[in-house]
Order: C-alpha cells, then sequence, then structure tokens
C-alpha cells in the first residue's frame, strides 16, 4: 500500500504538467484569440476581415462605433472575460429577448466569426485602437 502511494505522488506531478497543456489545446474556449497589431491601426489580414465584418453587418448600430455599448452592451468591457464558445453562441443563436439577431444565416458571419472574435478581443485588450484598420503590410 504504502508503495503505491509514492508512485501515485511521483505520477501526479506529470499529471497536472500535462493535463493543462492537453486541455487548452482541445477546448477553443481557453485558446487565446490571435490578432497581430501595429502602432494600433495596422492589423494582420484575418483581424482586418474581422473589422471589416463588423462593419459590414453594421454592429455598430447597436453595440457603437468603438463597440463601446449603445442599446446593445460595451463589448469592450465584454470581451474581458467572454470566451469564444460563448460569442459563437451569441452570434449564431442570437439573444432575441435582448435585441441581439441570430446571424447564423449569415455567410460572411460563418467565414469569419472567430475574425471578428479576435477583432473585438484586440479592442478590448486596449491593442487595437478605434477607428479604421489598415493591413500591417499597408503602405
Amino acid at each position: 500500500m504504502k508503495g503505491r502511494s509514492i508512485l501515485l505522488r511521483a505520477a501526479l506531478p506529470a499529471v497536472f504538467v500535462l493535463l493543462p497543456v492537453a486541455f487548452a489545446q482541445n477546448n477553443p474556449a481557453i485558446a487565446q484569440a490571435t490578432y497581430k497589431v501595429e502602432d494600433g491601426s495596422k492589423v494582420d489580414p484575418n483581424t482586418l476581415l474581422g473589422w471589416r465584418t463588423w462593419r459590414a453587418l453594421d454592429c455598430e448600430r447597436c453595440h457603437g462605433a468603438q463597440q463601446q455599448g449603445l442599446v446593445g452592451p460595451s463589448l469592450v468591457d465584454a470581451f474581458k472575460t467572454l470566451d469564444k464558445n460563448e460569442f459563437h453562441r451569441t452570434v449564431f443563436g442570437g439573444r432575441v429577448d435582448k435585441g441581439m439577431p441570430d446571424f447564423s444565416s449569415s455567410q460572411m458571419m460563418q467565414k469569419n466569426w472567430e475574425n471578428l472574435y479576435a477583432y473585438l478581443k484586440g479592442r478590448s485588450d486596449g491593442q487595437i485602437k478605434p477607428g479604421d484598420l489598415q493591413a500591417i503590410d499597408a503602405k
């Protein structure tokens, strides 16, 4: 019995080291939003697509031009805790009782929801400034 206890204790640190890594890799809610930004307004191509999705779907009519909130909540504040899974559920199911439409029929949203998430996360993190964006490699 004592030998098993020692073996278990020896194995536990390895399990605890490996478990969080495997869990994060298999759980998109844990994965970080990936965006690259320079000078606050130059972003990587995917994040630029996210911003263009924001503009094309006119999200600012409810969430404000700077994502500060109007009739809809501030996304700058919400993205401090909102994970990718909850964002996906919200844009593809809506919150009709609160006025948030369901965007599941939008081809643009289907193709770019992760890019939109990255853009909004960058805004919430304070790395992307409000206003027009351009590609990092743009002159």
